[in-house]
């Protein structure tokens, strides 16, 4: 199916919003609980680096008017930058879910060694996000916010 199912109420898709630092699992997450029912946006899944909030809009926009659910797997870091999604969300009647991932700077780092290619960000990426970072509250219009616990934190050291 690859994301492309309709969900169980086609007259209600979900409009699903990850926040979390980079590293905090949040792809690895989608594929293990969404990925045969969700379409996936991502701006790190688009090439051209130009016109990915334009970009993504388009896809969660012809996601939603054809009824179908959606997750944002983006670090979606602020009320600011999850207002638009909620926004067009409720445009199209979705039932709009966070899903916050808990998650140390110091995990973040040591899962982002572990990445390859394009998918490893420069630590200051992930300093810079955990400035803005704003947990999801339902006060901004989501429906559920579900918190995800950080994972393997026993295990994470920082290796010089």
């Amino acid at each position: 199916m690859n994301g492309e199912g309709r969900t169980a109420n086609p007259e209600r898709p979900q409009l699903v919003i990850f926040v979390g630092l980079p590293g905090s699992g949040k792809s690895t997450y989608y594929f293990a609980h969404f990925a045969g029912t969700h379409v996936h946006v991502s701006k790190d899944l688009m090439p051209n680096a130009r016109r990915r909030d334009e970009r993504q809009t388009l896809m969660i926009e012809k996601a939603l008017a054809e009824g179908q659910s959606v997750v944002v797997d983006n670090t979606n870091p602020s009320r600011d930058s999850r207002a638009p999604l909620i926004a067009m969300g409720k445009r199209h009647g979705a039932r709009i879910i966070a899903y916050y991932f808990e998650c140390s700077v110091r995990v973040a780092i040591v899962r982002n060694r572990e990445r390859e290619g394009k998918g490893r960000v420069p630590n200051v990426a992930i300093f810079t996000t955990q400035k803005k970072l704003q947990p999801p509250a339902i006060e901004e219009g989501f429906d559920e916010v579900h918190v995800i616990q950080e994972e393997r934190t026993q295990d994470a050291e920082l290796k010089t």
